[in-house]
């Protein structure tokens, strides 16, 4: 039950910005809240490596210059870089300033030498992010909301703290996706019985009348 609800409210925050009509703010902050309920981070760690990230795209963003393209996923307080920059020294640098950012336990640099990457590029990559996460859902081996998907330059790149069998499964899912070219994990293994002292029980509550929105 608890994984129907929690691919069924991924599935939702995908597909929200495509639907038309009115929808509440407060139905978009319940869904958030519940994600972020069922994700085996504790919730202090959510924020952590929400703040992570921002501090590392401002830590960077006058370091790398403008030929560079830098991307920052912080999972479980390790930060993956990915991107494009244009010399060695730069991505070193970038990966000095990532490490020394509070609360950072460990780097993933997956920067490449090389010009940035264009729009059409990065719009393939999001394509590529989606189908991996549709194809999760489908799978029905592992949670999509304890699988975190990057795709860089088609290369994905697979977060999350799951068990060996779910590691598997997403990886197996990740690498028959279509368009997909290399699958690296990134996940660390925990084991059934953590994974089941992480999981936390999510109890439906009544919509409330006046919480409801017609489109329009």
């Amino acid at each position: 039950m608890k994984k129907t609800l929690a691919t069924s409210l991924l599935l939702a925050v995908t597909l929200a910005p495509t639907l038309q009509g009115c929808i509440p703010l407060v139905a978009a902050g319940a869904t958030q809240a519940t994600l972020s309920a069922v994700d085996r981070r504790s919730l202090g760690t959510q924020t952590e490596d929400e703040t992570i990230e921002w501090k590392a795209a401002g830590n960077v963003s006058t370091k790398a210059g403008e030929q560079s393209h830098t991307n920052f996923t912080s999972y479980n307080r390790k930060v993956l870089i990915t991107g494009e920059v244009p010399s060695e020294a730069i991505k070193a640098e970038v990966a000095r300033l990532v490490a020394a950012i509070p609360q950072v336990k460990g780097v993933y640099d997956e920067l490449a030498i090389a010009p940035a990457s264009s729009l059409s590029t990065r719009s393939q990559d999001s394509y590529i992010t989606t189908k991996v996460k549709a194809r999760l859902v489908d799978s029905g081996r592992v949670s999509a909301a304890h699988v975190k998907v990057v795709t860089e330059a088609g290369v994905v790149y697979l977060l999350g703290l799951v068990t060996q069998r779910e590691a598997d499964a997403a990886i197996q899912v990740a690498r028959t996706t279509t368009d997909v070219k290399k699958v690296v994990n990134l996940f660390e293994i925990i084991s059934d019985t953590e994974a089941k002292a992480l999981e936390v029980k999510i109890e439906p509550q009544p919509a409330k009348q006046d919480s409801v929105t017609s489109g329009g």
